[in-house]
C-alpha cells in the first residue's frame, strides 16, 4: 500500500509538543505530511474522528521465549500480539534456550525467518549463559544488532563483573536493562506482609530488590554507563531512584501495568496467574509506583509480556512458573488507571509508551515526525470492553485480568507503512 491518509484524530506526539486534531499523510512508508487539513488522495483512507492518533507504542521488555521454549511463544506469535496491542516495536529478553549471548543468536531474533510483523530489537545476555561467571561478548552482540545487554531473570551477583559490563555497555553504547533482585533474600512466591501469611505462603520482602537499586545505581554513577532498571516495584526503590537522579546518574526505570493495578490483597486463593517476580507488592507500594509516574521518576510502562504453557501455571502456587502476558493490554489497563483516574495527561502516557522508550534506545522512533518511518498507533479511549483471554492473539492465556472491564481500545496498528491491525484486528495479510 503506497499511500495512507488519516482523518480528523487527535494527534498526540509529545516529541514534537503536538496535541491536536490534525491530519496525517504516508506515502511510501513513510509519514510525508502531518497537517490540520489534507485533501490529498490516498490509497487507504481511515476515519480517526474522536480516536487517539500516537507514535506507534515501544516496549522495552518482552519475552518470545524463541529459541527453546516455542510450546509458549515465537517470535512470529508474539509480535502479532504485540501489534494487536498497539506496539510497532519490541525489545526481546535474552533467557531463551540457548541463551542470547552471542551475534548468532541477535541475527537470529532478526531474521526475516522469524515472520516478525513489527520492529524487533534483541536484547544480549550480560554473561555467557547467564551463568553470571564471564562476561559474554557485548561487542559483537552489538555489531549485530543489540539494543541493549540485560540478564533479566536475574541479576549478575558480582558486583565486580557487573561493574565491568558496564564498563562495556558504555563503550559500545549500550544501555544496561537492570533486573534487580538479591536472590538470597527472595526465596518466596509472594510478597512479604499479611496476605502471605494468612495465605501460608512465605514471602519476599522489598528489600530484595531495593539492595540491587541501589547497589547498580552506585556503579551506574561509578561508571557513566547508561542504567536502566526494570519492572521497578517499590516505594523504597522509587526513593532510590529520585536520589540517583539527582546526583546526576544516568539512571532511568520502567515498571509494568501490573505493578499500578494490582496489589498483593488482590491475591484471594492460589490462582498462579497473580504469581510474577517481582511479585505483586503492597497496596502502599502500588500508590508509590503511581506516583512516580506522575513525577517522571519512572519514565516507561514495559509490560515484562511472559508467556507460559497452561502445566506452567496449573500447579501449586509455590512452583508456578513466574509472569503474565501483557502486550495486549497494556495499553487499555495503562489508559483506564492511569488517565482516567488522574495520574497521566493523555500526552503523559503517550511519552511512556512510545517517545521516553526510543530514548532510552536511543532511536528515532517515538514520533510522528516527516520523513520518519509510518509506525502509528490508533486508539478509541472511549470504547468499553471486557478482556477475555480466549481472545488474546498470544499462544498463552496466562494472565489476572480476565473479565476486567476496561477502556481504551486499540483499533490499528501501522508499522512500517503497513497496516498489521485494522478495526480492533490482525489483518487477513498478518494472521
Amino acid at each position: 500500500m503506497s499511500s495512507i491518509l488519516i482523518k480528523n484524530g487527535r494527534v498526540i506526539d509529545p516529541c514534537n509538543n503536538i496535541d491536536a486534531v490534525m491530519d496525517i499523510l504516508v506515502k511510501d512508508n513513510k509519514i510525508d505530511r502531518v497537517e490540520k487539513s489534507i485533501t490529498d488522495s490516498a490509497d487507504k483512507v481511515i476515519d480517526a474522528k474522536d480516536k487517539w492518533v500516537m507514535p506507534g507504542l515501544i516496549d522495552l521488555h518482552v519475552h518470545f521465549r524463541e529459541p527453546g521454549y516455542e510450546n509458549k511463544e515465537t517470535i512470529a506469535t508474539g509480535s502479532r500480539a504485540a501489534a494487536a496491542g498497539g506496539f510497532t516495536t519490541v525489545c526481546t529478553m535474552p533467557n531463551t534456550y540457548p541463551v542470547t549471548d552471542n551475534a548468532v543468536l541477535i541475527e537470529y531474533a532478526l531474521s526475516p525467518k522469524r515472520n516478525a510483523v513489527i520492529n524487533i530489537l534483541p536484547i544480549g545476555a550480560i554473561t555467557k549463559g547467564q551463568q553470571g561467571e564471564e562476561l559474554a561478548d557485548i561487542g559483537t552482540m552489538a555489531a549485530a544488532g543489540a539494543c541493549a545487554i540485560s540478564e533479566d531473570g536475574k541479576s549478575v551477583d558480582d558486583p565486580s563483573l557487573m561493574k565491568n559490563a558496564m564498563r562495556y555497555s558504555k563503550m559500545f553504547d549500550l544501555p544496561v536493562f537492570d533486573h534487580c533482585e538479591e536472590i538470597r533474600l527472595a526465596k518466596g512466591s509472594m510478597n512479604a506482609g499479611d496476605r502471605a501469611s494468612m495465605l501460608g505462603l512465605k514471602g519476599i520482602g522489598n528489600d530484595s530488590e531495593e539492595l540491587i537499586v541501589a547497589r547498580d545505581i552506585i556503579l551506574a554513577g561509578a561508571t557513566g554507563c547508561r542504567l536502566h532498571l526494570c519492572h521497578m516495584s517499590t516505594r523504597g526503590s522509587v526513593q532510590l531512584i529520585k536520589e540517583g537522579k539527582a546526583k546526576g546518574v544516568n539512571v532511568t526505570a520502567e515498571t509494568a501495568p501490573h505493578y499500578f493495578t494490582l496489589c498483593d490483597e488482590d491475591i484471594t486463593d492460589y490462582d498462579a496467574n497473580f504469581k510474577m517476580n517481582p511479585p505483586l507488592r503492597s497496596c502502599e507500594d502500588r500508590e508509590a509506583i503511581r506516583q512516580a509516574l506522575k513525577d517522571n521518576i519512572i519514565e516507561v510502562i514495559a509490560t515484562d509480556h511472559a508467556p507460559h504453557h497452561i502445566d506452567d501455571k496449573n500447579c501449586e502456587f509455590e512452583k508456578a512458573a513466574n509472569g503474565i502476558t501483557g502486550l495486549e493490554t497494556s495499553f487499555a489497563l495503562s489508559y483506564t488507571e492511569l488517565v482516567e483516574k488522574g495520574w497521566l495527561t493523555p500526552a503523559q502516557l503517550v511519552e511512556k509508551m512510545s517517545f521516553n522508550p526510543a530514548r532510552i534506545l536511543g532511536s528515532d522512533k517515538g514520533r510522528l515526525s516527516v520523513g520518519s518511518a509510518a509506525d502509528i498507533t490508533i486508539a478509541d479511549p472511549n470504547e468499553e470492553y471486557i478482556i477475555d483471554v480466549n481472545k488474546m492473539v498470544s499462544k498463552a492465556k496466562n494472565m489476572p485480568y480476565n473479565g476486567r472491564k476496561v477502556r481504551g481500545k486499540v483499533l490499528y496498528t501501522i508499522c512500517g507503512g503497513n497496516v498489521i491491525v485494522e478495526n480492533g484486528e490482525l489483518t487477513k495479510e498478518y494472521r
